[in-house]
C-alpha cells in the first residue's frame, strides 16, 4: 500500500464512492471535486468494491498495479491460459512455474508465458506442495481474470 500512495511523481490516494474503492492522484481528486457526487460515475482506477455483506473484493481493473508490485507470481502454460480466462482454477498440468517459497492461501498474480498479466487468485498449495501434487490437483484458486471485462461488462462501472 505504501508503494502505491507514496510515489515519486505525485501523491496518490484511495477514495470510496458508492461502495467502490478508487485509486487516483491528488491532482485528479481535486478536479473531481468540481462534480457533484450524485453525478460522478467514477474517478480513477477502481481497485475493488464492497459486497452487500460489507466484505471487500478486489476487481480485475487493479491488475496492472498488482502485477507490478506482486510478491508471489505464477506462470501458466499456453494450453492453460484459455481455461483460466474462462474462470476455472489452475491445475498442476497447466502450471509453468511459480515463485519460490509461495505460502498456501497467499495472493498470487497469474501471468502467461510471455509475461502478460492474466489475473489473480490464491495459492491452493505451497511451492513444495505443488511439486508433489498430481497433474489434476488445483494449485491456484481463481479470483479474477481479464476475461471479466467481457463477462461482467455492466458490473465493472
Amino acid at each position: 500500500m505504501t508503494q502505491l500512495i507514496d510515489r515519486q511523481d505525485h501523491t496518490h490516494v484511495f477514495r470510496l464512492h458508492k461502495d467502490r474503492v478508487y485509486y487516483m492522484s491528488e491532482h485528479l481528486l481535486k478536479k473531481a471535486e468540481c462534480v457533484a457526487r450524485k453525478n460522478l460515475i467514477c474517478c480513477g482506477t477502481q481497485f475493488g468494491k464492497f459486497t452487500h455483506t460489507k466484505k471487500f473484493r478486489l476487481t480485475i481493473t487493479c491488475l496492472d498495479y498488482l502485477a507490478r508490485l506482486a510478491r508471489y507470481k505464477v506462470w501458466v502454460k499456453s494450453n492453460g491460459e484459455q481455461s483460466f480466462l474462462y474462470g476455472n482454477h489452475i491445475v498442476k498440468a497447466h502450471l509453468r512455474r511459480m515463485t519460490e517459497d509461495t505460502p498456501q492461501n497467499a495472493g498470487v498474480v497469474i501471468f502467461s508465458e510471455g509475461d502478460v498479466p492474466l489475473g489473480f487468485g490464491a495459492a491452493a498449495r505451497t511451492t513444495d506442495g505443488c511439486r508433489t501434487a498430481g497433474t489434476e490437483q488445483i494449485v491456484v484458486y481463481h479470483q479474477a481474470d481479464i476475461g471479466e471485462y467481457l463477462r461482467e461488462e455492466a458490473d465493472l462501472v
